[in-house]
Protein backbone atom coordinates (compact mmCIF):
# COMPACT_ATOMS: atom_id res chain seq x y z
CA UNK A 1 0.00 0.00 0.00
CA UNK A 2 1.28 3.45 -0.96
CA UNK A 3 1.93 6.10 1.43
CA UNK A 4 -0.97 8.15 0.23
CA UNK A 5 -4.34 6.58 -0.53
CA UNK A 6 -7.39 7.33 -3.05
CA UNK A 7 -9.70 10.30 -1.47
CA UNK A 8 -12.65 7.73 -1.51
CA UNK A 9 -10.77 5.53 0.93
CA UNK A 10 -13.44 6.69 4.04
CA UNK A 11 -16.58 4.80 4.53
CA UNK A 12 -14.36 1.50 2.53
CA UNK A 13 -15.08 -1.64 4.07
CA UNK A 14 -11.80 -3.78 4.78
CA UNK A 15 -10.55 -6.93 7.11
CA UNK A 16 -8.14 -7.00 8.96
CA UNK A 17 -7.04 -10.70 10.37
CA UNK A 18 -10.57 -12.38 9.77
CA UNK A 19 -12.65 -9.06 11.36
CA UNK A 20 -14.53 -6.76 9.11
CA UNK A 21 -14.73 -3.01 9.66
CA UNK A 22 -14.97 0.61 7.98
CA UNK A 23 -12.67 3.00 7.52
CA UNK A 24 -13.50 6.54 9.45
CA UNK A 25 -9.51 8.29 8.77
CA UNK A 26 -6.64 8.27 6.93
CA UNK A 27 -4.12 10.24 7.50
CA UNK A 28 -0.94 11.25 10.23
CA UNK A 29 -1.22 10.44 13.51
CA UNK A 30 1.83 12.24 15.47
CA UNK A 31 3.99 11.32 17.20
CA UNK A 32 4.68 8.36 15.13
CA UNK A 33 5.68 9.02 11.02
CA UNK A 34 3.70 7.36 8.34
CA UNK A 35 0.07 6.82 7.14
CA UNK A 36 -2.44 5.53 9.24
CA UNK A 37 -5.82 4.16 8.84
CA UNK A 38 -8.75 4.67 11.70
CA UNK A 39 -11.12 1.98 11.03
CA UNK A 40 -14.34 1.25 13.58
CA UNK A 41 -14.98 -2.66 13.71
CA UNK A 42 -18.31 -4.19 13.41
CA UNK A 43 -17.30 -6.14 16.79
CA UNK A 44 -16.70 -3.10 19.06
CA UNK A 45 -14.94 -5.56 21.30
CA UNK A 46 -11.82 -5.47 18.93
CA UNK A 47 -10.90 -1.95 19.28
CA UNK A 48 -9.27 0.42 22.25
CA UNK A 49 -10.48 3.55 21.87
CA UNK A 50 -13.55 6.01 20.38
CA UNK A 51 -11.24 7.36 17.48
CA UNK A 52 -8.84 9.99 19.80
CA UNK A 53 -5.78 10.05 20.25
CA UNK A 54 -3.89 11.85 23.28
CA UNK A 55 -7.09 14.31 23.48
CA UNK A 56 -6.89 14.81 19.44
CA UNK A 57 -10.31 13.43 18.01
CA UNK A 58 -9.52 11.87 14.49
CA UNK A 59 -13.00 9.83 13.99
CA UNK A 60 -15.90 9.14 16.07
CA UNK A 61 -17.46 5.59 16.97
CA UNK A 62 -20.28 4.51 17.73
CA UNK A 63 -18.65 2.65 20.82
CA UNK A 64 -16.30 3.84 23.04
CA UNK A 65 -13.77 0.68 22.72
CA UNK A 66 -15.01 0.27 18.49
CA UNK A 67 -11.78 1.85 17.17
CA UNK A 68 -8.45 1.20 16.22
CA UNK A 69 -5.28 3.11 14.18
CA UNK A 70 -3.93 0.22 11.83
CA UNK A 71 -1.19 0.88 9.08
CA UNK A 72 -2.48 0.51 5.53
CA UNK A 73 -0.50 -2.92 4.83
CA UNK A 74 -2.46 -5.09 6.86
CA UNK A 75 -5.60 -3.78 5.29
CA UNK A 76 -7.43 -6.36 2.95
CA UNK A 77 -9.92 -3.61 0.65
CA UNK A 78 -10.84 -6.99 -1.01
CA UNK A 79 -12.26 -8.13 -4.90
CA UNK A 80 -14.52 -7.76 -6.97
CA UNK A 81 -17.64 -9.92 -7.24
CA UNK A 82 -15.86 -11.98 -10.77
CA UNK A 83 -12.61 -12.05 -9.12
CA UNK A 84 -14.67 -13.83 -5.92
CA UNK A 85 -16.45 -16.05 -8.27
CA UNK A 86 -13.37 -17.59 -9.59
CA UNK A 87 -11.52 -17.91 -6.31
CA UNK A 88 -14.69 -20.31 -4.94
CA UNK A 89 -15.58 -22.15 -7.55
CA UNK A 90 -11.57 -22.52 -8.39
CA UNK A 91 -11.14 -21.11 -11.45
CA UNK A 92 -8.49 -18.95 -10.67
CA UNK A 93 -6.61 -16.50 -13.73
CA UNK A 94 -3.58 -18.28 -15.17
CA UNK A 95 -2.58 -21.58 -17.57
CA UNK A 96 -2.82 -24.71 -16.36
CA UNK A 97 -0.26 -27.87 -17.32
CA UNK A 98 -1.89 -29.98 -18.99
CA UNK A 99 -2.45 -33.40 -17.36
CA UNK A 100 -2.77 -31.85 -14.36
CA UNK A 101 -5.86 -32.67 -11.90
CA UNK A 102 -7.70 -29.68 -10.16
CA UNK A 103 -10.93 -30.28 -7.85
CA UNK A 104 -13.13 -27.52 -8.45
CA UNK A 105 -17.35 -26.72 -6.99
CA UNK A 106 -19.81 -25.93 -9.88
CA UNK A 107 -23.10 -24.97 -7.93
CA UNK A 108 -22.78 -27.36 -4.95
CA UNK A 109 -20.76 -30.22 -6.66
CA UNK A 110 -16.99 -30.87 -6.60
CA UNK A 111 -15.61 -31.43 -10.08
CA UNK A 112 -12.44 -33.05 -10.68
CA UNK A 113 -10.76 -31.35 -13.93
CA UNK A 114 -7.59 -31.88 -16.40
CA UNK A 115 -5.80 -29.70 -18.46
CA UNK A 116 -6.29 -26.23 -19.92
CA UNK A 117 -9.66 -27.68 -21.94
CA UNK A 118 -11.06 -28.63 -18.88
CA UNK A 119 -10.65 -25.38 -17.25
CA UNK A 120 -12.28 -23.73 -20.84
CA UNK A 121 -15.12 -26.00 -20.33
CA UNK A 122 -15.92 -25.21 -16.84
CA UNK A 123 -15.49 -21.77 -17.21
CA UNK A 124 -18.15 -22.22 -19.88
CA UNK A 125 -20.45 -23.73 -16.89
CA UNK A 126 -20.03 -20.67 -14.97
CA UNK A 127 -23.14 -18.93 -17.63
CA UNK A 128 -25.23 -22.07 -16.40
CA UNK A 129 -24.75 -21.44 -12.90
CA UNK A 130 -28.11 -20.47 -10.76
CA UNK A 131 -27.18 -20.36 -7.65
CA UNK A 132 -24.10 -18.45 -6.41
CA UNK A 133 -22.78 -18.18 -2.57
CA UNK A 134 -20.32 -15.72 -1.82
CA UNK A 135 -20.70 -15.58 1.90
CA UNK A 136 -17.38 -14.03 3.30
CA UNK A 137 -15.45 -13.67 0.33
CA UNK A 138 -14.48 -10.04 0.48
CA UNK A 139 -16.89 -8.71 -2.24
CA UNK A 140 -16.05 -4.79 -2.56
CA UNK A 141 -17.83 -3.79 -5.72
CA UNK A 142 -19.03 -5.10 -8.88
CA UNK A 143 -16.08 -5.07 -11.26
CA UNK A 144 -16.02 -3.73 -14.28
CA UNK A 145 -19.30 -2.91 -16.49
CA UNK A 146 -20.72 -5.72 -17.92
CA UNK A 147 -18.70 -8.24 -17.55
CA UNK A 148 -20.83 -10.33 -14.36
CA UNK A 149 -23.51 -10.58 -17.60
CA UNK A 150 -21.12 -11.69 -19.59
CA UNK A 151 -19.87 -14.43 -17.59
CA UNK A 152 -22.78 -15.53 -15.15
CA UNK A 153 -25.75 -13.97 -16.08
CA UNK A 154 -28.49 -16.72 -15.11
CA UNK A 155 -27.70 -16.25 -11.45
CA UNK A 156 -30.93 -16.50 -9.88
CA UNK A 157 -29.83 -17.19 -6.02
CA UNK A 158 -27.28 -15.00 -4.87
CA UNK A 159 -25.77 -15.27 -1.14
CA UNK A 160 -23.17 -11.91 -0.73
CA UNK A 161 -23.55 -11.98 3.26
CA UNK A 162 -20.37 -11.08 5.73
CA UNK A 163 -18.77 -9.45 2.54
CA UNK A 164 -17.00 -6.08 2.17
CA UNK A 165 -19.93 -3.45 0.42
CA UNK A 166 -19.78 -0.29 1.48
CA UNK A 167 -23.00 1.02 -0.30
CA UNK A 168 -26.19 -0.13 -1.57
CA UNK A 169 -25.37 1.68 -5.09
CA UNK A 170 -22.55 -1.36 -5.69
CA UNK A 171 -25.83 -3.62 -5.02
CA UNK A 172 -26.94 -2.34 -7.50
CA UNK A 173 -24.58 -2.30 -10.30
CA UNK A 174 -24.07 -6.14 -8.99
CA UNK A 175 -27.78 -6.97 -9.45
CA UNK A 176 -28.37 -4.87 -12.96
CA UNK A 177 -26.71 -7.30 -14.63
CA UNK A 178 -28.38 -10.21 -13.09
CA UNK A 179 -32.26 -10.46 -14.86
CA UNK A 180 -32.84 -13.65 -13.22
CA UNK A 181 -31.98 -12.66 -9.87
CA UNK A 182 -34.77 -13.82 -7.33
CA UNK A 183 -32.78 -14.30 -3.80
CA UNK A 184 -30.53 -11.75 -2.46
CA UNK A 185 -28.38 -12.02 1.09
CA UNK A 186 -26.88 -9.32 1.84
CA UNK A 187 -26.35 -9.84 5.81
CA UNK A 188 -23.93 -8.54 7.80
CA UNK A 189 -22.85 -5.86 4.84
CA UNK A 190 -22.59 -2.68 6.96
CA UNK A 191 -24.32 -0.70 4.19
CA UNK A 192 -24.41 3.06 2.81
CA UNK A 193 -28.34 3.40 1.68
CA UNK A 194 -29.64 6.07 -0.69
CA UNK A 195 -32.26 8.69 1.71
CA UNK A 196 -34.37 8.75 -1.63
CA UNK A 197 -35.91 6.62 -4.32
CA UNK A 198 -32.95 4.25 -5.78
CA UNK A 199 -31.81 5.46 -9.22
CA UNK A 200 -32.30 2.01 -11.04
CA UNK A 201 -36.14 1.10 -10.32
CA UNK A 202 -36.18 -1.70 -12.61
CA UNK A 203 -33.07 -3.77 -11.47
CA UNK A 204 -34.72 -5.64 -8.74
CA UNK A 205 -37.84 -6.90 -11.23
CA UNK A 206 -37.58 -9.84 -10.48
CA UNK A 207 -36.23 -10.58 -6.97
CA UNK A 208 -38.79 -12.27 -4.64
CA UNK A 209 -36.42 -12.88 -1.28
CA UNK A 210 -34.23 -9.98 0.09
CA UNK A 211 -32.24 -10.75 3.72
CA UNK A 212 -30.86 -7.45 4.71
CA UNK A 213 -29.93 -9.44 8.49
CA UNK A 214 -27.55 -6.96 10.40
CA UNK A 215 -27.26 -4.07 7.44
CA UNK A 216 -27.95 -1.04 9.52
CA UNK A 217 -31.01 0.04 7.34
CA UNK A 218 -33.10 2.21 8.92
CA UNK A 219 -37.19 2.21 7.95
CA UNK A 220 -37.27 5.17 6.11
CA UNK A 221 -34.42 3.92 3.74
CA UNK A 222 -36.31 0.77 3.10
CA UNK A 223 -39.47 2.28 1.85
CA UNK A 224 -37.19 4.61 -0.44
CA UNK A 225 -35.60 1.44 -1.74
CA UNK A 226 -38.88 -0.86 -2.01
CA UNK A 227 -40.02 0.58 -4.65
CA UNK A 228 -37.15 -1.01 -6.42
CA UNK A 229 -38.42 -4.68 -4.94
CA UNK A 230 -42.05 -4.88 -7.04
CA UNK A 231 -42.69 -8.62 -6.50
CA UNK A 232 -40.85 -9.22 -3.45
CA UNK A 233 -42.49 -11.81 -1.05
CA UNK A 234 -39.91 -11.98 1.60
CA UNK A 235 -37.93 -9.34 3.99
CA UNK A 236 -35.42 -10.16 6.25
CA UNK A 237 -34.09 -7.23 8.61
CA UNK A 238 -32.91 -8.79 11.50
CA UNK A 239 -31.05 -6.81 14.10
CA UNK A 240 -30.96 -3.42 12.51
CA UNK A 241 -32.29 -1.29 15.31
CA UNK A 242 -35.36 -0.48 13.20
CA UNK A 243 -38.24 1.57 14.41
CA UNK A 244 -41.56 1.59 12.40
CA UNK A 245 -42.07 5.21 11.51
CA UNK A 246 -44.62 5.19 8.70
CA UNK A 247 -46.64 2.95 7.01
CA UNK A 248 -45.65 1.21 3.59
CA UNK A 249 -48.98 2.33 1.83
CA UNK A 250 -47.20 2.05 -2.14
CA UNK A 251 -44.62 -0.11 -1.01
CA UNK A 252 -44.26 -3.74 0.16
CA UNK A 253 -47.60 -5.18 -1.18
CA UNK A 254 -46.57 -8.26 -2.20
CA UNK A 255 -44.46 -9.76 0.60
CA UNK A 256 -45.97 -12.64 2.45
CA UNK A 257 -42.89 -12.63 5.00
CA UNK A 258 -41.35 -10.57 7.29
CA UNK A 259 -38.43 -11.36 9.96
CA UNK A 260 -37.80 -8.31 12.34
CA UNK A 261 -36.39 -10.21 15.24
CA UNK A 262 -33.93 -8.70 17.62
CA UNK A 263 -34.81 -4.72 16.54
CA UNK A 264 -35.65 -4.08 20.34
CA UNK A 265 -37.38 -0.50 19.52
CA UNK A 266 -40.13 -2.17 17.73
CA UNK A 267 -43.20 -1.98 20.10
CA UNK A 268 -47.15 -2.74 19.63
CA UNK A 269 -47.70 0.73 18.14
CA UNK A 270 -45.15 0.52 15.47
CA UNK A 271 -46.27 -2.79 14.70
CA UNK A 272 -50.33 -1.40 13.87
CA UNK A 273 -48.51 0.56 11.20
CA UNK A 274 -47.60 -2.64 9.07
CA UNK A 275 -50.96 -4.00 9.88
CA UNK A 276 -52.94 -3.68 6.68
CA UNK A 277 -50.17 -5.23 4.27
CA UNK A 278 -52.56 -7.19 2.28
CA UNK A 279 -50.52 -10.51 1.54
CA UNK A 280 -48.65 -10.42 4.98
CA UNK A 281 -48.36 -14.36 5.84
CA UNK A 282 -45.47 -15.24 8.20
CA UNK A 283 -44.19 -12.24 10.41
CA UNK A 284 -41.29 -12.78 12.69
CA UNK A 285 -40.73 -10.73 16.08
CA UNK A 286 -38.35 -12.95 17.91
CA UNK A 287 -36.42 -10.78 20.78
CA UNK A 288 -37.81 -8.03 20.30
CA UNK A 289 -38.36 -7.08 23.77
CA UNK A 290 -42.63 -7.03 23.31
CA UNK A 291 -44.81 -8.40 26.18
CA UNK A 292 -48.38 -6.92 25.32
CA UNK A 293 -51.05 -6.76 22.45
CA UNK A 294 -54.46 -5.70 21.81
CA UNK A 295 -55.92 -5.22 18.85
CA UNK A 296 -58.09 -1.30 19.39
CA UNK A 297 -60.64 -2.00 16.31
CA UNK A 298 -63.32 -4.96 17.87
CA UNK A 299 -64.23 -5.98 21.25
CA UNK A 300 -64.64 -9.63 23.00
CA UNK A 301 -65.16 -12.33 20.49
CA UNK A 302 -64.95 -10.42 17.07
CA UNK A 303 -62.35 -10.95 14.46
CA UNK A 304 -59.95 -8.00 14.18
CA UNK A 305 -59.07 -6.19 10.28
CA UNK A 306 -55.53 -6.01 11.63
CA UNK A 307 -53.52 -8.64 9.96
CA UNK A 308 -56.11 -10.10 7.71
CA UNK A 309 -53.57 -12.85 5.85
CA UNK A 310 -51.47 -13.54 8.66
CA UNK A 311 -51.27 -17.13 9.31
CA UNK A 312 -47.67 -17.84 11.01
CA UNK A 313 -46.73 -15.38 14.02
CA UNK A 314 -43.45 -16.33 16.09
CA UNK A 315 -43.02 -14.07 19.56
CA UNK A 316 -40.30 -16.60 20.89
CA UNK A 317 -37.79 -14.91 23.29
CA UNK A 318 -39.80 -12.35 24.45
CA UNK A 319 -40.74 -11.07 28.04
CA UNK A 320 -45.30 -12.19 27.73
CA UNK A 321 -46.67 -13.37 30.90
CA UNK A 322 -49.77 -12.40 31.10
CA UNK A 323 -52.53 -14.51 29.67
CA UNK A 324 -54.63 -11.76 27.85
CA UNK A 325 -51.75 -11.80 25.28
CA UNK A 326 -53.00 -14.76 23.76
CA UNK A 327 -56.85 -13.83 24.41
CA UNK A 328 -55.94 -11.04 21.43
CA UNK A 329 -54.39 -13.39 19.11
CA UNK A 330 -57.96 -15.49 18.74
CA UNK A 331 -58.80 -12.06 17.23
CA UNK A 332 -56.92 -12.32 14.15
CA UNK A 333 -58.85 -13.96 11.40
CA UNK A 334 -56.53 -16.45 9.22
CA UNK A 335 -53.83 -17.19 12.57
CA UNK A 336 -53.34 -20.98 12.23
CA UNK A 337 -49.49 -21.34 13.75
CA UNK A 338 -48.14 -19.76 16.45
CA UNK A 339 -44.44 -19.81 18.39
CA UNK A 340 -44.17 -18.62 21.72
CA UNK A 341 -40.72 -21.04 23.11
CA UNK A 342 -39.26 -19.02 25.80
CA UNK A 343 -41.36 -16.44 27.13
CA UNK A 344 -42.17 -15.98 31.25
CA UNK A 345 -45.29 -17.77 30.82
CA UNK A 346 -44.57 -20.75 28.58
CA UNK A 347 -41.01 -21.37 30.11
CA UNK A 348 -41.16 -25.21 30.25
CA UNK A 349 -41.25 -26.58 33.76
CA UNK A 350 -44.23 -28.77 35.67
CA UNK A 351 -46.77 -26.25 34.18
CA UNK A 352 -45.77 -26.24 30.50
CA UNK A 353 -48.68 -28.96 29.53
CA UNK A 354 -51.09 -27.08 31.04
CA UNK A 355 -49.50 -23.88 29.55
CA UNK A 356 -49.96 -25.60 26.17
CA UNK A 357 -53.08 -26.33 26.85
CA UNK A 358 -54.80 -23.18 27.95
CA UNK A 359 -53.40 -21.57 24.81
CA UNK A 360 -55.03 -24.08 22.82
CA UNK A 361 -58.13 -23.28 24.07
CA UNK A 362 -57.93 -19.87 23.88
CA UNK A 363 -57.14 -19.43 20.28
CA UNK A 364 -60.07 -21.23 18.83
CA UNK A 365 -58.08 -21.48 15.18
CA UNK A 366 -54.61 -22.83 16.56
CA UNK A 367 -53.83 -25.87 14.51
CA UNK A 368 -50.15 -25.60 15.19
CA UNK A 369 -48.25 -24.74 18.51
CA UNK A 370 -44.57 -24.45 18.95
CA UNK A 371 -43.80 -26.75 15.64
CA UNK A 372 -46.12 -29.17 17.00
CA UNK A 373 -49.44 -30.22 15.64
CA UNK A 374 -52.58 -29.80 17.63
CA UNK A 375 -54.73 -33.16 16.33
CA UNK A 376 -58.41 -33.05 17.40
CA UNK A 377 -58.23 -34.90 20.17
CA UNK A 378 -55.79 -32.60 22.05
CA UNK A 379 -57.74 -29.55 21.26
CA UNK A 380 -61.06 -31.75 22.57
CA UNK A 381 -59.55 -32.32 25.54
CA UNK A 382 -57.71 -28.76 26.33
CA UNK A 383 -61.06 -27.27 25.57
CA UNK A 384 -62.89 -29.27 27.97
CA UNK A 385 -60.36 -29.16 31.01
CA UNK A 386 -59.78 -25.56 30.50
CA UNK A 387 -63.54 -25.42 30.37
CA UNK A 388 -63.72 -27.47 33.73
CA UNK A 389 -60.50 -25.53 35.42
CA UNK A 390 -62.50 -22.20 34.95
CA UNK A 391 -65.65 -23.75 36.15
CA UNK A 392 -66.50 -22.25 39.73
CA UNK A 393 -64.72 -19.39 38.57
CA UNK A 394 -67.52 -18.85 35.64
CA UNK A 395 -70.44 -19.97 38.59
CA UNK A 396 -68.96 -17.07 40.93
CA UNK A 397 -69.22 -14.71 38.01
CA UNK A 398 -72.58 -15.14 37.43
CA UNK A 399 -72.22 -18.20 34.78
CA UNK A 400 -75.54 -20.82 35.06
CA UNK A 401 -76.27 -23.75 33.01
CA UNK A 402 -79.77 -22.17 32.38
CA UNK A 403 -79.37 -19.76 29.08
CA UNK A 404 -81.78 -17.39 30.57
CA UNK A 405 -79.70 -16.11 33.41
CA UNK A 406 -76.39 -17.14 32.03
CA UNK A 407 -74.77 -13.55 32.59
CA UNK A 408 -71.21 -13.71 34.01
CA UNK A 409 -69.76 -10.47 34.30
CA UNK A 410 -67.31 -8.18 31.98
CA UNK A 411 -63.98 -9.22 34.24
CA UNK A 412 -64.63 -12.60 33.53
CA UNK A 413 -65.60 -12.40 29.92
CA UNK A 414 -62.22 -10.19 29.57
CA UNK A 415 -59.93 -13.11 30.87
CA UNK A 416 -61.55 -15.67 29.20
CA UNK A 417 -63.14 -14.24 26.08
CA UNK A 418 -64.10 -17.93 24.64
CA UNK A 419 -65.40 -19.50 27.77
CA UNK A 420 -68.99 -18.99 26.69
CA UNK A 421 -68.49 -20.23 23.34
CA UNK A 422 -66.69 -23.48 24.96
CA UNK A 423 -70.10 -23.92 26.80
CA UNK A 424 -72.26 -23.79 24.03
CA UNK A 425 -69.23 -26.45 22.25
CA UNK A 426 -69.46 -29.22 24.90
CA UNK A 427 -72.30 -28.05 27.32
CA UNK A 428 -72.10 -25.68 30.61
CA UNK A 429 -70.25 -27.39 33.80
CA UNK A 430 -72.24 -29.59 35.45
CA UNK A 431 -71.55 -29.11 39.24
CA UNK A 432 -70.37 -32.53 39.67
CA UNK A 433 -67.34 -31.71 37.73
CA UNK A 434 -66.52 -28.79 39.69
CA UNK A 435 -66.08 -30.62 42.84
CA UNK A 436 -62.98 -29.59 44.09
CA UNK A 437 -60.57 -33.06 43.71
CA UNK A 438 -59.05 -34.97 46.03
CA UNK A 439 -55.07 -36.48 44.27
CA UNK A 440 -54.04 -38.34 46.69
CA UNK A 441 -57.81 -40.17 47.32
CA UNK A 442 -56.88 -43.39 44.43
CA UNK A 443 -60.87 -43.86 44.31
CA UNK A 444 -61.10 -39.93 43.13
CA UNK A 445 -59.01 -40.87 40.18
CA UNK A 446 -60.44 -43.89 39.34
CA UNK A 447 -62.36 -44.08 35.86
CA UNK A 448 -65.93 -46.23 35.29
CA UNK A 449 -64.97 -47.50 31.68
CA UNK A 450 -67.43 -50.01 29.37
CA UNK A 451 -65.44 -51.78 27.06
CA UNK A 452 -66.78 -52.87 24.36
CA UNK A 453 -64.83 -55.20 21.17
CA UNK A 454 -66.68 -53.92 17.95
CA UNK A 455 -64.98 -56.06 15.95
CA UNK A 456 -65.18 -59.28 17.91
CA UNK A 457 -69.29 -60.17 18.32
CA UNK A 458 -68.26 -62.97 20.15
CA UNK A 459 -66.44 -60.97 22.89
CA UNK A 460 -69.05 -60.00 26.01
CA UNK A 461 -68.93 -56.11 26.82
CA UNK A 462 -67.11 -55.48 30.24
CA UNK A 463 -67.02 -52.70 32.92
CA UNK A 464 -63.39 -52.09 34.47
CA UNK A 465 -61.59 -48.96 37.08
CA UNK A 466 -59.06 -47.49 35.83
CA UNK A 467 -57.03 -44.43 37.06
CA UNK A 468 -57.02 -41.93 34.99
CA UNK A 469 -53.47 -41.59 34.90
CA UNK A 470 -53.08 -44.71 33.87
CA UNK A 471 -51.00 -44.35 30.28
CA UNK A 472 -52.61 -46.21 26.85
CA UNK A 473 -49.51 -48.07 26.63
CA UNK A 474 -50.38 -49.47 30.13
CA UNK A 475 -54.09 -49.98 28.96
CA UNK A 476 -52.96 -52.04 25.89
CA UNK A 477 -50.63 -54.38 28.49
CA UNK A 478 -53.99 -55.15 30.57
CA UNK A 479 -55.89 -55.95 27.61
CA UNK A 480 -53.40 -57.90 26.05
CA UNK A 481 -53.39 -60.08 28.88
CA UNK A 482 -56.98 -60.14 29.11
CA UNK A 483 -57.31 -60.84 25.67
CA UNK A 484 -54.66 -63.28 25.12
CA UNK A 485 -53.54 -60.76 22.05
CA UNK A 486 -50.41 -58.80 21.36
CA UNK A 487 -49.91 -55.43 22.44
CA UNK A 488 -48.78 -54.53 18.75
CA UNK A 489 -51.98 -56.12 17.11
CA UNK A 490 -54.36 -53.70 19.98
CA UNK A 491 -55.79 -50.32 18.59
CA UNK A 492 -57.81 -48.00 20.90
CA UNK A 493 -60.40 -45.03 20.76
CA UNK A 494 -63.44 -44.03 23.38
CA UNK A 495 -66.58 -42.52 22.84
CA UNK A 496 -68.70 -40.13 24.95
CA UNK A 497 -71.74 -39.43 25.46
CA UNK A 498 -71.32 -35.96 25.21
CA UNK A 499 -70.64 -36.12 22.04
CA UNK A 500 -72.88 -38.75 20.60
CA UNK A 501 -71.56 -40.60 17.20
CA UNK A 502 -67.90 -39.24 17.46
CA UNK A 503 -65.08 -41.78 17.85
CA UNK A 504 -61.51 -40.35 19.40
CA UNK A 505 -58.60 -42.46 18.90
CA UNK A 506 -55.89 -43.12 21.33
CA UNK A 507 -53.19 -42.78 19.05
CA UNK A 508 -50.40 -41.65 21.16
CA UNK A 509 -49.32 -44.75 23.78
CA UNK A 510 -47.21 -42.02 25.96
CA UNK A 511 -50.47 -40.16 27.05
CA UNK A 512 -52.52 -40.76 29.95
CA UNK A 513 -56.55 -41.07 29.47
CA UNK A 514 -56.59 -38.00 31.54
CA UNK A 515 -54.61 -36.81 28.30
CA UNK A 516 -57.23 -37.71 26.06
CA UNK A 517 -60.12 -36.47 28.64
CA UNK A 518 -61.94 -39.81 29.18
CA UNK A 519 -64.21 -39.41 31.98
CA UNK A 520 -66.49 -41.61 33.85
CA UNK A 521 -69.36 -43.53 31.91
CA UNK A 522 -67.02 -43.12 28.83
CA UNK A 523 -66.95 -46.17 26.39
CA UNK A 524 -63.40 -48.25 25.39
CA UNK A 525 -63.43 -49.65 21.76
CA UNK A 526 -60.58 -52.40 21.52
CA UNK A 527 -60.02 -53.44 17.98
CA UNK A 528 -57.70 -55.72 17.07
Amino acid sequence: MNDTLNSDIIGRRVEVNGERATVRFSGIVPPVAGLWLGIEWDNPERGKHDGSHEGTVYFKCRHPTGGSFIRPNKVNFGVDFLTAVKNRYGLEDGPEEDGKSHTITIGKKPVETVGFDSVKKLQSQLSKLQEISLENCRVNCAGDKGEIAKTCPNISELNLSKNLLASWDEVVRIADQLECLESLNLSENKLRFPSGPPSLIGTFSTLKILVLNHTGITWAELLHCASGWPVLQELYLKANDICISERPTDVLQMVKVLDLSSNRLIDESQLFLIAYLPRLEQLILSDIGISSMHFPDVGIGCKTSMFPALQYLVVNDNQISQWSFFNELDKLQSLHSLSCMRNPLTEEGKTSETTRQYIIAKIGQLKTLNKCEILPEERRGAELDYRKNFGNKWKKAGGHQNPEINRPNEEFLTAHPRYQLLCLKYGAPEDGELNTPQPFLLRNQLLTLKIKYPNQLDQSDIEKQLPDSMTIQKVKGLLSRLLKVPVSELLLSYESPKMPGKEIELENDQKSLNFYSVENGDCLLVRW
